[in-house]
This record gives C-alpha cells, structure tokens and sequence, in this order.
C-alpha cells in the first residue's frame, strides 16, 4: 500500500469504523474513567479517521517515554541497510576506550541483536529494584554507556523461548545508540534527522541526553502525535513512505517477529512489543504512562494513544482496553 500525502492533511470518512464505538471511548477518557489520556489518533488505509486531543493540540510535543526504544531498533535497521553494521556485530569492540570492569569472555559475545532483543548476558533489569542495571542507577553517574559495559554476567534461565531470556534492560539501548553513533561515525540525532525523521516530515524532536551528551535512545524522545503516526504508518506500510524506501522490508519483518518471550500475552521483537488486541496480531511501541503507538497489520490501522499516567498501577491495562475498543470499533 503507498500512504499519499493526504494522509496527515485532512480527517477522512471511514464507513467501516464505528463512530458510537469511538465516542463511547472519548466520552469515558473526558469523564476520567481513563486517568490522564491526553491524545488519540486512528489511521485507516492510510488516513487519518479519529483524532481527538485532550490536553494540547497536535503542535504538542509528547513524551512516550520508551516507546522510543522502537525508534532505537528503526534507526540500527538503516545503519545495518547501509552496512554499518550487522546483527552479529559485537559490541564491545567499538568500545575498547571504555575499559569496562567485570571481564567476561560471555559479555565480550554481546550483540547488536542481544541489545535489539533485550536477551544480553548482562545483570540488568529496569522491573526489579535491586538488579545491579537498574535505569535508576544510570542516572546517578556521567557515562551511561560504561554503566552497562561495566555490568557483571546474569544467571540465565535454563528456559529460553526462542533461545533468549528476556529482561527489560534501558541501559542497553542507550549503549546500542553509541554503537550506532560509532559504526556511522555520527551523532545520533543527526544520523536520525537525515534518514528517518526529514523523509517522514518530522521536524519538530526533542532528545534527551546524559552528563556526558550521550543521547539518551532507551525513552524520553518528545514527538509530536501526527508524527508519531507516521512512525507507525511507516512500519504499516512495510518501511516505505511516499513511494520511498526508508528501512528496508526485511527489517520490519524481523523487527516484529518474536524474538524473546515477555509474558503468556506478549512477545518482544527487536525493541517493538508484540500481542493482540481483540484476537488481531499487533505490534507496538510502548511507555511509561500507558504510552502506545500500534499497528493492526490485518485491519490497515494504527492508532497513537499518548498519556501522563506515569507510573501507576493500571496504566499500560487502560491503554490496552482502549486500543482492544479501537480495534473493535474498525471491524467490518
């Protein structure tokens, strides 16, 4: 399917999405039956059909936390389409000025993909408070790539569904924005500007950044709503945009096929969440707060659904029963 450039320039008639369906939702999200929901957007075919803002405007930038480790695994697909690097490229080597501590032959093995899929040797899970890697020990020192090289090696589990054993790991993804940085001797957010975000018209991005002006690639990215559509879109459409070719088929495929197992629900891709919503196969990007930006393959639609419920209990179960409406609100 080609997007055409009406897609981000009027709202369109869809008769196959249910409109009671739609307003049901909006009017629970402004009576705060949803806690904090602050836009939601809905593309079908390639256009806009719903978008309702509830705190800003579409100018609004919005802070989706990790959901911009996605944007992480698009920009390793384009550097590895421009063979700066592979997925078998060991990271340690492009960091011998680092001297890290605790030397491992198991860590010296790590991977660009054992980064993609969050399944490398490394002590380092952000959802248990006394792991050595926890994200909150990161921000308390200057070089935040040196904080994950230094990690001493994990237990693994003996079970590995597809051969990984996922733990949720911020501190690796910043590490796999400097291995991007220097296999294509760039700043990140100039390498991101040039072959990501200017095709897509994205002009407006803020990154975050540590002590030392590492850009910070595991979450805090501000985007605008639309532009975040056009993320999604772009993975809809299979890595193209406007008839061209941003990021290569291949790897949209393999950034959203399991890798690694989250859960009885959900598996991980390369840095893209993957379960379903109303019995449809979807991936997504997600963060803090509920954040989600999701592609429906099946039904040609993805959705944006940005908030500031950080934090909380419930945040990522509201946004999915959101999502599991939206989806019931496009069937035929």
């Amino acid at each position: 399917m080609k997007v055409v450039l009406a897609l981000f320039l009027a709202i369109a008639v869809d008769p196959h999405i249910d409109d009671a369906k739609l307003q049901s939702i909006e009017n629970a999200v402004r009576a705060g039956e949803y806690k904090k929901i602050t836009s939601i957007l809905i593309s079908r075919a390639g256009k806009i059909v719903y978008e309702k803002y509830f705190e800003g405007d579409e100018s609004t930038p919005r802070n989706t936390r990790s959901a911009t480790k996605s944007i992480t695994d698009i920009l390793t697909g384009i550097a590895i389409d421009q063979k700066h690097l592979s997925l078998d490229t060991r990271i340690f080597p492009l960091f011998t000025d680092k001297h890290p501590d605790n030397p491992d032959p198991r860590k010296a093995k790590t991977t660009v993909e054992d980064l993609l899929t969050m399944s490398s040797i490394a002590e380092c899970d952000d959802w248990n408070d006394y792991s050595r890697g926890n994200e909150e020990r990161m921000y308390l020192i200057e070089d935040w790539i040196k904080f994950y090289l230094d990690l001493p090696v994990r237990a693994m589990p003996k079970e590995r569904p597809h051969g990984r054993a996922f733990s949720y790991c911020t501190a690796g993804v910043v590490t796999l924005g400097g291995v991007i940085e220097r296999a294509t001797k760039t700043k990140l957010p100039k390498f991101a500007e040039e072959n990501l975000f200017a095709p897509l018209g994205i002009e407006a991005v803020e990154w975050g950044a540590s002590p030392l002006d590492q850009t910070m690639t595991g979450g805090g990215t501000l985007l605008r709503s639309r532009d975040l559509l056009k993320i999604a879109q772009l993975y809809l459409n299979g890595g193209m945009w406007n008839g061209k070719r941003i990021v290569s088929q291949q790897w949209v495929r393999a950034s959203t096929t399991p890798h690694a197992r989250i859960s009885d629900h959900q598996e991980y891709g390369y840095l893209w969440w993957l379960q379903s919503f109303g019995g449809h196969p979807s991936y997504m990007m997600s963060g803090n707060g509920g954040n989600k930006v999701v592609v429906v393959p099946d039904l040609d639609l993805a959705a944006v659904i940005t908030s500031t419920n950080y934090s909380t209990r419930g945040m990522h179960e509201q946004t999915d029963k959101i999502m599991s409406d939206i989806v019931a609100a496009a069937q035929p």
